[in-house]
């Protein structure tokens, strides 16, 4: 599923709903390049979720963790990461482990990941001639999708 996301307000408009949507044990897989809406869309998929806390990038940090919402999120980063890097981090424990059933855990530059959860979303946000696209991967029959506007 492709939609248009004319501006950085829409990306973040689509992530409220999506948020709203989603359930715990989701994980989100986020490919695009920098500045395409990854955090952006994130930050929208927290507020749709309740959360009150001011929402960045963890590009230092790795991993963000917001436990005030309707459903945790864990907010990961693997921008600075190399591929090899990211086997060290044990991130499964995000899919497989106890916040499996608690939250949902949506990972910027997913492509960096050596190993994938057996289920997953992934979305993939662009540059296209009226702004943005976002593509959805996955089984979309799953969730309640979210429409724009």
């Amino acid at each position: 599923m492709i939609l248009p996301l004319p501006d950085a307000e829409a990306t973040r408009k689509f992530g409220v709903a999506l948020g709203r949507s989603l359930a715990a044990g989701t994980v989100i897989l986020l490919q695009g390049d920098l500045g395409a809406g990854k955090t952006t869309l994130v930050q929208g998929i927290a507020e749709g979720l309740g959360i009150q806390d001011s929402v960045e990038s963890p590009t230092f940090t790795l991993i963000n963790e917001y436990l005030t919402g309707r459903i945790p999120l864990y907010h990961l980063d693997l921008y600075r990461l190399e591929p090899e890097e990211t086997e060290a981090l044990h991130l499964e424990s995000y899919w497989d482990g106890l916040e499996r059933d608690l939250g949902i855990v949506a990972i910027e530059w997913a492509e960096r990941l050596q190993y994938k959860p057996d289920n997953y979303l992934q979305i993939c946000l662009s540059y296209c001639d009226s702004g943005r696209q976002i593509e959805l991967i996955g089984d979309c029959q799953l969730f309640d999708w979210p429409s724009q506007g």
